[in-house]
């Protein structure tokens, strides 16, 4: 099969599913065909987010923010700290006033000085903070032992985020650190994106549903809130059925988007009024569809470890970023330590183990659970490239730290 990549080519076959039947062997049920001609992916990605706009941000406390995507956070109204404030425990001087001073040659203060202790306003007309040991008190008198410069021991109004700063940019992942910055400049709440993802398991006929639950990890682990059902069977009506049942951002199928005899998801979608593209030039993947539920942007996964993977990297996550309104993936260049072959007319996943400061290929194309649990990163071949030489500089996505 070879790839298309016009709008109009794609315009001819949304709408409903492809539907033929065997006349040879009228017993043998094909409610699903792939079209002569597939998808290229990036016309099946124009048609999946078009239109499709980030989600309204919703309030939530910082210790529910972790692990989300931020939204716009309003600046700060003043700078903080709002005033100088020590940050060790000690005796609050002005550094002109020891000038000098050591253990040989003290100087004598001509006024107290004031002791605080870190997380204290700095007194007036002070400027630097003096260890306990480098002042003694002898009666009423304090004599200084060491000099100290400017801004030793304290930190000064503003130093940590000045007036109009935000503290958390918004389409970043919140962590810890984040939550820590924000708790520190008083802040309670903070508000994120999170969009709702239904997820429908078509059930298999061992009863596996990894697929499914990877999917359903997936989205949760990208900042959504998403929410897992199964079909009652894997015919056309209880795929149906368990389409529509709550409102979402995003929805997702698992499972029967191929052509046996038994799988109907592309069918039972098209029949709820779903405009799809079956057969994406995809590999792994080239039986998932996309298209729209009314306004709701659908994506149709096989059911398969790798192609549901593939879907995953190369559908699931451009839409989620989208609804999220993440700010860009950073890409980790280093070069190839193999060559890696590519057929054209087909986007291809490579996955890749770190190998020194290179990217040694696992796989292309055909992805085993092996290379799959082993993968620390992964880049797409584009569908016009038979591939790279060894050695080439390659951009790829992190895959245990990828959200």
């Amino acid at each position: 099969m070879r790839c298309s990549t016009s709008r109009d080519e794609v315009g001819s076959f949304v709408s409903r599913a492809n539907v033929s039947h065997n006349a040879a062997s009228p017993s043998i049920k094909m409610t699903q065909r792939l079209p002569a001609t597939l998808t290229s992916l990036d016309a099946a990605l124009r048609l999946l987010l078009d239109g499709v706009r980030p989600v309204q941000p919703i309030d939530v406390t910082l210790e529910d923010s972790v692990g989300c995507i931020s939204a716009a956070i309003p600046p700060l109204q003043e700078a903080h700290p709002a005033f100088n404030v020590a940050v060790a425990d000690g005796w609050a001087v002005r550094a002109l006033d020891v000038v000098g001073a050591s253990s040989y040659s003290p100087v004598l203060l001509t006024s107290s000085p004031v002791w605080v202790e870190a997380g204290d306003r700095l007194p007036d007309g002070c400027d630097c903070i003096l260890d306990a040991d480098l002042v003694e008190e002898i009666g009423s008198l304090f004599q200084v032992l060491a000099e100290a410069t400017p801004g030793h021991g304290i930190r000064r109004a503003g130093d940590d985020i000045a007036k109009g700063l935000s503290v958390i940019a918004p389409g970043r992942m919140i962590n810890a650190f984040d939550v820590l910055a924000a708790r520190a400049a008083g802040l309670g709440r903070i508000q994120i994106r999170s969009p709702r993802v239904g997820v429908i398991d078509v059930p298999s006929a061992d009863g596996n549903a990894a697929c499914s639950e990877f999917i359903l990890e997936f989205a949760k682990a990208a900042g959504a809130r998403a929410f897992g059902s199964q079909a009652k069977g894997r015919d056309v009506v209880c795929i149906s059925d368990s389409v529509g049942s709550e409102s979402c951002d995003l929805l997702v199928t698992v499972g029967g988007t191929g052509v046996g005899r038994t799988d109907e998801t592309i069918e039972a979608l098209a029949s709820r009024g779903a405009g799809l593209v079956h057969g994406l030039a995809l590999h792994p993947g080239r039986t998932s569809a996309v298209g729209r539920l009314g306004k709701t942007p659908v994506i149709a996964v096989p059911g398969a470890p790798d192609q549901a993977m593939a879907a995953c990297l190369m559908l699931i996550q451009p839409a989620l970023d989208r609804l999220l309104d993440r700010s860009a993936r950073r890409k980790v260049i280093r070069p190839l330590g193999r060559k890696i072959s590519s057929a054209i007319g087909l986007t291809e996943i490579v996955l890749l183990e770190t190998s020194g400061d290179m990217w040694m290929p696992l796989a292309t194309g055909q992805l085993s659970l092996e290379a799959i649990a082993r993968a620390d990163a992964w880049f797409a071949v584009p569908e016009d490239s038979e591939g790279y030489a060894a050695g080439t500089m390659a951009g790829a996505f992190l895959l245990r730290n990828m959200i």
